[in-house]
């Protein structure tokens, strides 16, 4: 089985070419001044249709046939942008086009992409689905390649671990680099030691499959560089401060942040943009043995700065901290990480809105644009800069685990930028890659999170 399968997935659009049936997708205020379709105004109005939010009536011909379906949009059409994601799992299969809508076909499309996604890969396909037309004015290079890199990072982060360890997360970074023909390195087991990345090592040590380093690097010299760093976690038991088995549950999910850099970094890639590539994923589990690290042990990073280890739960931040402070060693013109790194950004923002930390107030800005342009929910958190007092340690220089509590998402960031080097352009994500209940144009599971936002943002400064 491999986890990079979505080249293999049946498209959720149906070609240009060819009959197609009509979506109309009208709010109550449509139907009652009668902007559409005449035969499926009538149709509507004599079923009673009010068009609730994601509501679907099939309407027939003068022959009892279908023709056509209608999509509500609620009282006034002023719903969530991407609710036309449940067309992909109301309509009956056929293709369809979107005939009326205040919603922008390309946006329609988008969601209904995105909603079409299954994880079946352990279960029997469910049956045939409906197909959409990419409107002819829409991007549907772009459409295609958002949906496909949503699917990615879904597919990876879904997979248990069982399937995903750090082998596994190897085959799949290995299979996108080839993909795009991308040049890859990995440096894994002792090798880590000998090579200077003594905190990646330390946190994977104990696991069955070796810690490693992957290394991906594509593009065009000369021209931005580029670095995208994800925490690839493949199962997280907390180590010897164990987790509760109920805290444990999705733990196959710590590895989101590599899953999303290399959804983002399809992006980049597949649109041919004009940048300098490199994506490091530090790839580990996150387990218990004789040999696995300890509370009280005192790490040294790549950095040279020494960690206290405080609680072996807060293991993230040790494998990134060695990634970014390799990153930096070729001085990037903008660094970004992305990571699944704290139950705090949960509590603070829940798990739909991501924060993100940057001193870059250009770069916070265009993010914060392209969030609202883009629909992809992002939240700027503060690197607090008295907050920095509670990252010391002391026997150390700094602690992975801070006590208190308090602030857990932002003193996260802060040691997390203790390894980047001064005056870089640098972002920390802290992302959930979860979506706990279905929503029209996200199924329950894994999630990509910030890619869209960083993608509208790297691809208008440094276009193709």
């Amino acid at each position: 089985m491999s986890p990079y399968n979505h080249i293999d997935r049946p498209s959720p659009f149906a070609p240009m070419s060819g009959e197609t049936l009509p979506v109309w997708a009208v709010s109550r205020a449509d139907i009652e001044r009668g902007h559409f379709d005449k035969t499926a105004l009538a149709w509507a109005k004599a079923a009673g249709f009010q068009a609730a939010e994601g509501t679907v009536l099939l309407a027939p011909n003068r022959h009892g046939k279908l023709a056509g379906a209608l999509f509500g949009l609620g009282e006034d059409g002023e719903c969530h942008p991407f609710l036309a994601g449940q067309l992909a799992r109301a309509l009956p299969k056929g293709d369809w086009h979107i005939e009326t809508s205040p919603i922008s076909g390309a946006v329609m499309a988008m969601a209904f992409g995105m909603g079409a996604y299954r994880f079946e890969t352990y279960r029997k396909p469910v049956a045939e689905s409906p197909r959409l037309v990419i409107p002819a004015d829409a991007d549907a290079g772009a459409i295609r390649r958002t949906v496909a890199a949503v699917g990615l990072a879904r597919d990876l982060v879904n997979t248990p671990a069982n399937d995903m360890g750090p082998d596994a997360l190897e085959a799949a970074f290995r299979g996108l680099a080839g993909h795009y023909k991308a040049e890859v390195s990995v440096m894994a087991g002792d090798d880590l030691i000998s090579k200077g990345f003594p905190m990646i090592h330390a946190v994977g040590r104990a696991a069955d499959q070796p810690p490693r380093l992957l290394e991906m690097r594509w593009g065009k010299p000369g021209a931005l560089k580029l670095t995208l760093v994800g925490k690839g976690v493949c199962f997280d038991t907390g180590g010897l401060d164990i987790k509760p088995s109920s805290s444990m549950l999705n733990m196959k999910k710590d590895m989101g942040g590599a899953a999303n850099v290399m959804a983002l970094a399809m992006m980049i890639m597949d649109a041919g943009l004009s940048v300098d590539l490199r994506v490091l994923v530090p790839a580990v589990e996150n387990s218990i043995s004789a040999s696995a690290f300890r509370p009280g042990d005192v790490l040294t990073s790549r950095k040279g700065l020494t960690v206290q280890i405080d609680n072996t739960d807060a293991e993230g931040r040790l494998v990134l901290a060695d990634a970014l402070t390799y990153a930096c060693e070729e001085e990037p013109g903008l660094l970004i990480d992305m990571a699944t790194l704290t139950g705090a950004a949960r509590v603070a923002l829940g798990p739909d809105l991501p924060p993100f930390y940057t001193d870059d107030e250009a770069l916070a800005g265009a993010l914060a644009t392209a969030s609202t342009d883009v629909v992809d929910p992002l939240w700027r958190m503060p690197l607090y800069k008295p907050y920095e007092a509670d990252v010391k340690a002391r026997i150390a220089d700094l602690t992975n685990a801070p006590a208190g509590g308090f602030a857990g998402s932002i003193t996260a960031a802060l040691f997390l930028k203790r390894f980047v080097a001064p005056e870089t352009s640098w972002a920390h994500f802290d992302i959930f890659a979860w979506t706990p209940k279905d929503k029209p144009h996200a199924p329950l599971g894994g999630e990509a999170q910030g890619i869209r936002a960083l993608f509208d943002v790297i691809s208008k400064r440094h276009p193709a």
